[in-house]
């Protein structure tokens, strides 16, 4: 058999809340234009995130990596927390 590539998506975002247990709410935002107006648009989606050391706080940036399903709603990791936030969104 030939060599298994391993083909998981990752995205960078925000971590927005880190009230759960081993688990952080990442917004990712995108840009978009519109298909009629041309104008740049934002859009923000969020996911849950398998964060296994409470690590993560409001605000920090992290990368996270596509796995298998963790809960309900959890099917991303946290890989690393790429820069610290201030502690607080804006």
């Amino acid at each position: 058999m030939g060599e298994s590539v391993n083909k998981r998506r990752e995205w960078v975002g925000r971590v927005v809340s880190n009230k759960m247990n081993k688990t952080v709410v990442v917004e990712i935002e995108r840009s978009v234009i519109h298909p009629l107006y041309r104008k740049v648009l934002r859009r923000i989606t969020k996911f849950k995130a398998h964060d296994e050391d409470n690590a993560c706080k409001i605000g920090d940036r992290v990368r996270m990596v596509e796995t298998r399903p963790i809960s309900k709603d959890k099917h991303m990791r946290v890989v690393e927390v790429v820069e610290k936030g201030r502690g607080e969104l804006g």
